[in-house]
């Protein structure tokens, strides 16, 4: 069946009661660069967050984007294990995890057919066991509703030859803050036009792809996030884990209906590449798991990820160029996020961020959806350092709805002690259309590096109800705003505008794996 393009309105949310089949011709033009207007407009409809509109023109954006299709099958491959009921297999599958073999070669044989590699249920059997895996050009992997492809636990299967020893603590991180270059990632995509995606069955449960972060690493009694852990304590190291899945700059890739969890590491990180989209995509991972950001979009372009959930021990969304180039044309919308450290652009700035948007963006601070209390508890973030700085412009977040955090506007230039030469200027950041609820504690920071690098930050129809906000350095315009901010070097200019608060009446609810 072919795709289709869905128009969405204020308040409506995609939902897919089956998965669907189409040729990749239509899934390549899904990861490309795409167009969308998301803003805040004077009507009623738009006190609340929107969700995305398909085939809209927005400035810098080249094509429109439609919801993707499955593509056809080029290669079925069948679980033989069942799944466990603790995420452990025997000592021997664990030795050496018996489905790496089979899945590679079937992703090695369909490379360039424009067609999945679907791992299905066979029987009783709904497991699958593997090392990591690479996804090549031109082809998707697919992963049934209702079947598992756990994560190698053997650090010695993600071994990059010539670094540190994966499951091990590293060198000092220095200026590469959470690289870990030890380890590959569990699932590699290199090749363009490729995917990662999951069959959504009438119940809304998703295919899933499970890191095992929680479960001692081979032949140890310490976990992966343990040994982030103990990274943590001391503070210039590094813990040597992998990501869940990295895309190696990769083009035209796209991600749907595909849920991911326990990430001993980021869960989607990607490299550089211009055209990704996630859609659909479904992220667990517990406020205690150091280090798992939900997406963290590196020097990479033209990005949407839409309709989504996220919960995890990080940043949900961590948008960040590094020296390499800039990140630009990133859009994530209408998707709600659990226990977070930051809906974040940074810390690394230094290659340039312009035109990212944030909007219908739902933040459950507090508590993760585990109950588990948020060690970091951020709304919307902007930070960076001396370290590996740049400049940031462009940077919207727009229709925002808060409950429960503590921070809930943090722009911070010195979010680490940084000492290099690499100044964060923050140029232009909006924030159209916010309310906090339930911030009994909550504080905003609203901060410039110095007088030379001032902060540039317009405010409109935000209303929060914890209104203490620290300022220095800053030129905000406001308009419908209740904070009042001051502080040294602080110009405030109160401006006509457009628009209105959101109501935030409700919160989506997590909607499980």
């Amino acid at each position: 069946m072919t795709s289709r393009t869905t128009h969405h309105r204020v308040r409506v949310r995609v939902r897919v009661r089956a998965w669907r089949r189409a040729s990749l011709s239509t899934l390549a033009a899904v990861g490309t660069a795409f167009t969308l207007t998301l803003g805040v407009t004077s009507t009623a409809a738009s006190a609340a967050p929107v969700a995305p509109a398909a085939g809209v023109a927005v400035p810098g954006v080249a094509r429109s984007v439609s919801e993707p299709s499955v593509p056809g099958t080029c290669q079925p491959v069948s679980a033989q294990l069942a799944k466990p009921g603790n995420e452990l297999f025997s000592s021997t599958q664990e030795s050496s995890p018996p489905d790496t073999a089979r899945i590679q070669a079937a992703l090695n044989s369909c490379a360039g057919t424009g067609k999945a590699v679907e791992l299905t249920a066979s029987g009783g059997n709904a497991a699958f066991l593997s090392a990591p895996l690479t996804v090549n050009k031109g082809e998707v992997l697919l992963v049934d509703a209702g079947v598992t492809l756990y994560a190698s636990r053997n650090p010695a299967d993600y071994q990059v030859a010539g670094q540190p020893k994966c499951g091990t603590i590293g060198a000092s991180d220095g200026s590469t803050l959470g690289t870990a270059t030890g380890c590959t990632p569990f699932l590699a995509v290199r090749g363009d036009n490729a995917g990662i995606m999951g069959t959504q069955c009438s119940t809304g449960a998703q295919g899933l792809i499970d890191g095992r972060g929680d479960q001692d690493m081979l032949g140890t009694t310490k976990t992966w996030w343990a040994l982030a852990e103990s990274a943590h304590d001391k503070t210039t190291k590094q813990q040597e884990n992998p990501k869940l899945v990295t895309v190696f700059g990769a083009s035209n890739v796209t991600m749907y209906h595909i849920s991911l969890t326990n990430s001993p590491m980021f869960n989607v990180l990607l490299d550089r590449g211009d055209g990704f989209t996630a859609w659909g995509v479904r992220i667990d991972n517990p406020d205690t798991a150091r280090n798992t950001d939900g997406f963290d979009p590196d020097s990479a372009t033209n990005v949407l990820i839409t309709d989504s959930y996220i919960n995890t021990g990080d940043d949900g969304i961590a948008v960040k160029a590094d020296a390499g180039g800039p990140a630009a044309n990133v859009t994530v919308s209408n998707t709600s996020f659990w226990g977070i450290h930051g809906l974040s652009v940074g810390s690394q700035t230094e290659g340039g961020i312009q035109n990212v948007t944030f909007t219908g963006s739902y933040i459950h601070g507090g508590t993760d959806i585990h109950g588990d209390k948020a060690s970091s508890n951020n709304g919307v973030r902007v930070k960076s350092d001396s370290s590996f700085g740049g400049t940031v412009s462009g940077v919207s977040f727009l229709n925002t709805c808060e409950t429960g955090v503590e921070h809930l506007i943090l722009l911070d230039p010195q979010y680490l002690t940084g000492n290099g030469s690499s100044v964060p200027d923050f140029a232009a950041v909006t924030i159209n259309g916010l309310r906090a609820v339930n911030s009994t504690h909550g504080s905003s920071t609203l901060e410039g590096y110095d007088a030379t690098h001032p902060l540039g930050l317009t405010l409109e129809n935000v209303q929060l109800d914890a209104t203490k906000v620290v300022a220095q350095y800053a030129n905000i315009k406001m308009f419908n705003t209740n904070i009042t901010p001051s502080g040294t070097d602080v110009t405030v200019t109160n401006v006509t505008g457009t628009g209105s608060v959101p109501s935030c009446s409700s919160f989506p609810s997590w909607p499980g794996l």
